[in-house]
């Protein structure tokens, strides 16, 4: 048998010269280049360059299977390469209207023993994504992933803008990994992760002074495991990397299986000089498809939650109404009523509290923890939402009380069995007619294609870290300029973030002081996109707090159809523009210890008068109007930790 793997190798190996070279697949405008080396000592590379300049140097490629090893002795067989040039419309992300251009190239490859994986590669303008596919193999026909050999090889003068992914089983009731950590800037590559385990998604690189990748992933589903990147290897080298064992538990497999054909997730890579293209990017809904299609006309908008101040104690019948008057006072459409209601309210009561909401014209979200069997939750309803039989029978009785929408919380893995049930619930939830919102949980992976209902995750160090911990509000200007650039370029972000209290109490007399102005949070309203809002607001705000800021917040849109960059630096500062409409918001922060000023290209509002929101000498808000100039740059002033908000129509 060794004799005629060896004879098998040599007669390989001779044809090797014949299959040699370069696959190279170009942006339609020609500056970012995909370089396929086909094959390399047996082993397949790519590299990246836009602009001439090398983003990524040669990285590896491959799948190690159960029936086969792609990773080594390979040959190239064939290519196939197509334009792709599709529109499409999407609501619930960063713009509404989008066309996607892109060459796309497919390499097949056989291994010694005559075995066939395809690598596919689209190149648009500043994205790259590329997956494999495995057809069947004879009899065979389905697959283990045992490993990816996938990896990206960084220039040396690259730094690092990365979360680190935690030990599982740990934090909250054992409920960890949540993609809650805290962000490092400007590190350079040899600085490890706080764990030893890697970086989750997205992972944003800055190419020293020729650029920026943002790496990613998308269309991950049932069908596999959501990944992350390794510590970094040998200097410049980041692998991919599946879950660990212990996450949920210890509960199901960290090697995904699918039936044959099949592919795996798209791996993305948005690659630009500047940062407009990381913020701007739509490659994780350019390459998927929607799974099903709608159940009803789900309505995105803005809701009041009272668990952000009024914490546990607040989930009683008549706290709740307090924030259903609340939400009807804003024109709010949504109250989101968090954990505990089970017991604390009951079911009974609940019918009752739904029944006032929708004579105030509110709508209802409702909590429910995710399981109980992976962690040691105990606020209820748990024991539901993992279980389908009493999931759909939850889902039906909700649907009858007029309920539009859950809220599910504490996952903790990136495991298939877990993505399973992400998708289970979607799935579930849309026969009922009912949104969801994931909490204490994973990156969204070009989910709000996928699933119609689905309207956004946390996967973030969100909110409530406000209320916890005084470090969270001296943090908080800094972490929020990291977002637009990171976490909320990729997908849906549920922070549950804006507040009007001085202090992160419910009587706003004490707590946790807030170091941001009202212009700040204002401005966060902006910046961090999520089809609904559940705005961190409390009854006392009615008569406490700004009304300009109360105005704002009224006709602030959750849906918007286009953004644009137009400055900023990753933990420092951000100025960025949304559109709704007609309507522009252009929003500013500062996290520098001293006042910014910045002069600044608003030339697409054109000639008008224009609403603006900043802060006094006394950070207190004032709106002003300011009339702008075609042509001429803008002037924007931006006190240490407070914000600008321009408004034009």
């Amino acid at each position: 048998m060794k004799n005629i793997t060896g004879i098998l190798l040599l007669c390989w190996m001779a044809l090797l010269p014949l299959s040699a070279g370069n696959v190279k697949v170009s942006s339609p405008d020609g500056k970012l280049q995909v370089d396929v080396l086909t094959p390399k000592n047996g082993k397949v590379y790519y590299t990246v360059t836009y602009n001439g300049k090398k983003m990524l140097e040669e990285s590896p490629l491959g799948l190690n299977v159960n029936y086969a090893d792609f990773t080594k002795e390979l040959r190239l067989i064939g290519q196939e390469s197509k334009a792709i040039d599709k529109t499409y419309r999407q609501d619930r992300i960063k713009q509404s209207e989008i066309r996607y251009q892109a060459n796309e190239v497919t390499c097949s490859f056989e291994n010694i023993r005559k075995q066939k994986m395809d690598i596919t590669f689209r190149v648009s303008n500043n994205d790259v994504a590329f997956r494999y596919t495995l057809h069947k193999a004879g009899e065979t026909g389905s697959v283990v992933v045992k490993d990816e050999a996938t990896g990206f090889c960084f220039p040396e003068q690259t730094t690092t803008f990365l979360t680190p992914q935690s030990d599982a089983m740990i934090g909250w009731k054992r409920t960890k990994p949540s993609y809650e950590e805290d962000y490092v800037a400007d590190a350079p590559m040899s600085q490890a992760s706080q764990y030893g385990h890697g970086f989750t998604f997205p992972c944003l690189f800055k190419i020293g002074e020729d650029g920026w990748v943002l790496v990613s992933e998308t269309d991950v589903d049932s069908r596999y495991c959501g990944s992350r990147l390794s510590d970094v290897k040998h200097g410049n080298y980041y692998k991919l990397e599946f879950p660990m064992p212990e996450e949920n538990n210890g509960n199901g497999t960290v090697e995904p299986a699918f039936a044959l054909p099949g592919s795996t997730p798209w791996r993305t890579l948005t690659v630009g000089e500047t940062l407009k293209p990381i913020v701007e990017t739509t490659i994780p809904w350019d390459v998927v498809e929607p799974r099903y299609k709608a159940s009803c006309d789900y309505q995105m908008g803005c809701g009041t939650w009272s668990w952000i101040l009024w914490q546990d104690g607040s989930i009683n019948y008549d706290d709740q109404v307090k924030y259903i008057d609340l939400a009807a006072a804003m024109g709010f459409e949504y109250v989101l009523i968090d954990n505990w209601w089970d017991t604390n309210i009951g079911y009974e009561k609940m019918e009752q509290l739904f029944k006032y909401a929708k004579s105030k014209g509110v709508d209802p979200f409702v909590w429910h923890s995710s399981s109980g069997y992976w962690n040691d939750i105990v606020q209820g309803p748990v024991n539901l939402m993992d279980n389908p039989i009493q999931r759909k029978k939850q889902m039906k009785w909700l649907k009858e009380n007029g309920v539009k929408g859950i809220k599910v919380d504490f996952f903790g893995g990136d495991k298939q069995e877990t993505m399973r049930l992400y998708e289970a619930i979607l799935s579930d939830a849309n026969d009922y007619g009912l949104m969801v919102i994931f909490h204490g949980c994973t990156l969204p992976r070009g989910w709000e294609r996928m699933y119609p209902n689905y309207v956004g995750s946390e996967a973030v160090l969100a909110s409530e870290n406000l209320i916890f911990t005084q470090r969270s509000c001296d943090m908080e200007a800094y972490n929020a300029t990291l977002h637009p650039f990171i976490r909320n370029t990729v997908g849906c972000m549920e922070f549950g973030g804006t507040f009007l209290n001085k202090r992160m109490n419910k009587g706003n007399n004490g707590g946790n002081h807030r170091r941001t102005t009202d212009v700040f949070q204002l401005a966060t309203a902006v910046l961090f996109q999520n089809p609904i809002q559940n705005f961190a607001l409390a009854p006392n705000n009615l008569t406490d707090a700004p009304q300009l800021c109360l105005d704002f917040l009224k006709e602030i849109p959750t849906e918007w159809d286009e953004v644009k960059y137009i400055d900023g630096y990753p933990g420092k500062y951000v100025v960025l523009a949304r559109r709704s409409g007609d309507k522009w918001y252009v929003a500013a922060i500062n996290a520098e210890k001293e006042t910014l000023k910045l002069n600044v290209d608003l030339s697409f509002l054109g000639d008008q008068t224009v609403k603006w929101y900043g802060d006094d000498k006394n950070q207190q808000p004032q709106l002003t109007d300011k009339k702008l100039k075609a042509g001429k740059p803008v002037a924007l002033t931006i006190a240490s930790q407070g914000g600008v908000v321009i408004v034009a129509e």
